[in-house]
């Protein structure tokens, strides 16, 4: 399994790590009535209070109006009306979305990525021989030249240096450190605030509806189950992504714990999306949103059910609140311009981007 993986993570993590490197006033009060004298007249019933409209609370606040957001609504309000043709139990009202990019923002880097590189400078004092061995040396160094020329097997040696050989609890600990203390380099808030308020909604919106909402990525599992939970109200179980092997070990006659190995178990991306919401949530979803090439076929499988299903595509096209860019996404594009998937602009459907800072 390793080596048919391989290829697919150190593509995704030579894009992620070589980028790192670069890096009003108050009403007055009504006058006091005048006594007048009291007259006798014939007792008239009250006029009917005229009729109010029910005040309507929009549940995606953040979303313009415009196709997309009419689209979600709709889609929400079919499924989940039982008498209607395209009623869907909420045993099956399943929901899957991407993170990088689709939950939170991926530039300049990989949330994760941005992680590596912290960690190698931070582990760097205890291992002197990293100032002259690649290559750990490169990335202490900044040396862009030498970057650039990373292999597989070197991304490879980076990541298993700063995620294995330690306790899920270890490696939980470090993780949250590292995201309560980083600060995203243009935005210079914690990367937990680069989140996108629209897609915070719409978690809202699906879970008021009772749809189970899934994160589903390419990204370290066990990495994103640190934030997910506070972040996207998302618990531990319900995150399925990218994972390294594990190795049990007997810490005394009664109990144990278990040690991650620099072995990689799979790569959630591209095909191995679908391969793994079947083995983790074990029901086809109606509702996928992706932003990349990596969330096509998570997308054709959403599509590919006999149930009413939605699929959104997170177009970053917003340079000057957050940022413009299509590469790694021409399958996606080609794909969604040939089916009813439904086009998310930044700049066109999200009203606001960002939460409010605290």
């Amino acid at each position: 399994m390793q080596a048919r993986i391989r290829p697919v993570l150190m593509l995704s993590l030579v894009a992620g790590l070589i980028l790192a490197a670069c890096v009003a006033a108050p009403l007055a009060p009504a006058p006091a009535p005048v006594a007048t004298a009291v007259q006798t007249a014939p007792t008239v019933a009250p006029a009917p209070a005229p009729s109010q409209a029910p005040v309507v609370i929009d549940p995606l606040p953040s979303w313009n109006e415009g196709p997309a957001k009419t689209s979600i609504l709709k889609f929400v309000a079919d499924v989940t009306d039982a008498a209607g043709p395209l009623y869907v139990p909420p045993a099956e009202r399943i929901a899957v979305l991407d993170n990088d990019g689709t939950l939170w923002t991926e530039k300049p880097v990989p949330v994760q990525a941005a992680f590596v590189f912290a960690r190698i400078q931070q582990m760097a004092k205890d291992h002197p021989e990293w100032s002259t061995t690649q290559p750990y040396a490169a990335v202490l160094s900044g040396d862009q030249a030498a970057i650039q020329q990373f292999t597989p097997a070197d991304i490879e040696e980076l990541v298993y240096a700063t995620h294995a050989g330690m306790t899920e609890e270890e490696f939980e600990s470090i993780a949250k450190a590292f995201l309560d203390t980083a600060v995203h380099p243009r935005f210079k808030v914690p990367y937990t605030q680069t989140v996108y308020q629209p897609l915070l909604e719409l978690l809202d919106l699906l879970r008021a509806n009772d749809f189970q909402p899934y994160i589903v990525s390419g990204g370290g599992a066990d990495f994103m189950r640190v934030f997910a939970a506070d972040v996207y109200g998302i618990p531990p179980d319900d995150v399925v992504g990218s994972s390294l092997q594990y190795e049990f070990q007997q810490t005394s006659s009664i109990t144990g714990d278990l040690i991650r190995k620099p072995e990689m178990v799979t790569i959630d991306d591209k095909e191995m999306k679908p391969v793994n919401i079947q083995r983790h949530i074990g029901r086809r979803p109606i509702m996928a949103v992706g932003n990349s090439d990596g969330d096509l076929p998570m997308f054709q499988y959403t599509a590919g059910g006999k149930l009413p299903y939605l699929n959104l595509l997170i177009v970053h096209d917003d340079a000057e609140r957050e940022y413009d860019y299509l590469s790694g996404t021409d399958a996606m594009m080609a794909a969604a311009a040939q089916s009813p998937w439904m086009f998310v602009s930044m700049r066109q459907n999200f009203k606001t981007v960002f939460p409010p800072t605290p």
